[in-house]
């Protein structure tokens, strides 16, 4: 399997995929995707025997030509090792639970397969590995828990100040040993900016550098896995997932899944107030614009990234993405309420940016009366607890893993929304 750039539109220069998740970025700033989707059709179905089997068998054609089938097998029992609950809340309404894993949130399963998958290049190629990440909540920390002492690695996390959750920046800052955190005086689409110039300008030659964040196809596929997983779940039937999305690599993994063949009848893309994607479903142009701040942080993304993937896929066509996704985008008030909702009408307590994605399986379930929606559960509710608490009155349960973080002292790096200070951060760390 060769990968080419979303900007490579004759497949003039293809990639292996070590070197795809090596170089993150392609070389003419594009996004790598596979030269093709195989599919796997009733296979999902038939050879279904647990999580790790079916994430082996789906990820099998993705990385045949560089990690052995018997080495995927051990490395997806490794990776998927929790649980991945499909709570049902009404007739045909689900909740798909992402954050089971080490750090509560979603990114769990891209970062831990990541690490995995880098280590396995690291020892190939003898040299140092720096992951830069930038996040807007929940990435760092899934990434900081993946690679955390992973041999010959080290990651540098650029975060936005005051823009993160105190549960999210302690899971960011608190780590030490070879995770450095990066503190930027500015937005997430700042540091994502950054780390995308350190991608494509490096030039030292004493490391190597790659990315972590789902520009990085390494994240990508493995978050296929879990759709496929609630579809067979489903048996079959017709499904909606309703996707709370910020930089859309969640959405896209989904779509890749559905190329597959996984059951998908349609997707919601559900945004809170930076809803530059509903706006291009609705008018057909792509308007980026400043992030604003919401309480789902994790989704405050001003100029995803992965829309260029999924403009690809549907061969830069409004009318074709229309066919399979509709968006919407929701305000603090409405997500609020979509949380207290949730809590009244079920007994469920969800946190900002699930609520989001049942507040567009909501909005879109008269559109396809006989379909089962599956909205995204993405972060532990204990994460965000003054959004809960406003909501519906009293905190989440806090999990033990989650209250540890919160004894940890604090060690980030502050910075200026500089990239010249980011850069001198990254090449001269000497720890």
């Amino acid at each position: 399997m060769k990968y080419y750039s979303t900007r490579d539109t004759q497949h003039l220069h293809p990639a292996t995929f070590d070197a795809a998740v090596l170089h993150g970025l392609a070389p003419d700033g594009g996004l790598y995707l596979p030269e093709n989707i195989p599919s796997a059709g009733p296979t999902f179905a038939k050879n279904y025997d647990g999580l790790p089997e079916l994430a082996a068998e789906m990820l099998w054609p993705f990385v045949s030509e560089h990690i052995g089938r018997q080495e995927l097998k051990l490395l997806c029992g490794e990776v998927f090792s929790f649980p991945l609950p499909l709570v049902q809340l009404g007739e045909k309404l689900f909740s798909l639970e992402l954050f089971h894993g080490p750090t509560l949130a979603f990114k769990d399963f891209g970062a831990r397969f990541m690490a995995r998958v880098l280590s396995h290049i690291a020892q190939q190629k003898g040299r140092e590995i720096r992951v830069v990440v930038a996040t807007s909540g929940d990435t760092g920390s899934a990434v900081a828990a993946g690679f955390f002492k992973v041999p010959g690695i080290r990651v540098f996390i650029l975060y936005p100040r005051g823009r993160v959750s105190p549960g999210q920046q302690k899971q960011l800052t608190t780590w030490g040993h070879n995770i450095t955190a990066l503190e930027i005086e500015g937005s997430f689409d700042d540091c994502q900016r950054h780390v995308k110039q350190l991608l494509s300008q490096h030039n030292d030659n004493n490391f190597l550098i790659t990315s972590a964040n789902s520009i990085n196809i390494a994240r990508l596929l493995p978050q296929m896995v879990y759709y496929a997983a609630a579809g067979i779940q489903l048996g079959g039937k017709q499904v909606v997932f309703s996707v709370p999305s910020g930089n859309f690599g969640n959405l896209t993994a989904g779509l890749m899944a559905a190329r597959m063949g996984m059951p998908a009848t349609h997707f919601v893309a559900a945004t809170n107030i930076n809803d530059v994607v509903p706006e291009y479903l609705l008018s057909g142009a792509f308007k980026p614009r400043p992030s604003a701040s919401t309480l789902s942080n994790a989704m405050d993304v001003g100029n995803p990234s992965n829309f260029e993937r999924m403009l690809h896929l549907y061969g830069n066509s409004p009318e074709r993405m229309k066919n399979h996704i509709s968006g919407m985008g929701f305000t603090d008030r409405q997500t609020l309420d979509g949380m207290r909702e949730l809590y009244e009408r079920y007994g469920y307590v969800a946190d900002p940016h699930g609520a989001i994605g049942y507040l567009g399986a909501r909005h879109f379930a008269q559109k396809f009366p006989e379909a089962a929606f599956v909205f995204l559960e993405t972060a532990h509710p204990a994460k965000f607890p003054d959004a809960v608490k406003q909501a519906i009155g009293m905190e989440a349960e806090v999990p033990e893993r989650l209250a540890e973080f919160f004894k940890k002292p604090e060690n980030p790096i502050r910075l200026p929304n500089d990239y010249n200070k980011v850069k001198e951060a990254v090449y001269n760390y000497r720890g």
